[in-house]
């Protein structure tokens, strides 16, 4: 039987090395962190553990881009 997860989806962490982030993905094996300057790093669960502390931060707010306008197609001109 399974046992649960150290840390649940959308938990804040912060680890000595990579900083502030937000677990994806945690299991017996295997957890995944999304750290803020760092990005997406997969660690072995059990080595990984004793270096993670919870962090009572909100998750940064993701900034999306500004989508262009499309610039209006020139008339066609019929002689």
């Amino acid at each position: 039987m399974a046992s649960k997860p150290a840390f649940a989806q959308g938990a804040q962490v912060e680890h000595g090395k990579f900083g502030l982030g937000s677990v994806l993905s945690c299991n017996d094996d295997y957890i995944v962190i999304k750290f803020d300057d760092h990005g997406e790093k997969k660690f072995v669960t059990s080595i990984v553990l004793p270096s993670l502390k919870k962090s009572d931060r909100q998750p940064p707010v993701e900034k999306r881009r500004a989508t262009r306008k499309k610039a209006a197609a020139p008339a066609a001109s019929g002689a």
